[in-house]
């Protein structure tokens, strides 16, 4: 069997699916930030997403992009204008986003705050 081929044994569960769609350190922050703020430009989605460089937000926009999790409209203007926005498969995915959320916020140990978690 060549290197490009994957056998059957190694396709990707639903649940493996899943989670390399929203898995990461920054993917659920972004889509939490569209889903509350809707539509937002990049510069203003970088100030809404503490620590994240500008890299890494570029990397993480463009894998949800092609994931369909995110859409991206460029408009042809000076200077460049660039806004993101969840599909409506993004936006399929927030009920299980919030359900993570209420989890955190019933289970986070009293010795913790939120700022300590992000």
């Amino acid at each position: 069997m060549d290197k490009l081929s994957t056998p059957k044994e190694e396709a990707l569960t639903p649940f493996d699916y899943t989670l390399s769609i929203i898995g990461g350190k920054w993917k659920m922050k972004i889509m939490y930030q569209l889903a509350f703020h809707g539509v937002t430009r990049y510069g203003e989605l970088k100030r809404r997403v503490p620590g994240i460089t500008y890299k890494v937000l570029t990397s993480q926009l463009n894998d949800l992009e092609s994931d369909d999790i995110v859409k991206r409209v460029e408009y042809d203007q000076t200077p460049p204008k660039v806004e993101y926005s969840l599909t409506l498969r993004g936006q399929s995915l927030m009920p299980i986003l919030e359900e993570i959320c209420k989890w955190g916020v019933h289970n986070v140990p009293d010795s913790q705050t939120l700022n300590e978690l992000q």
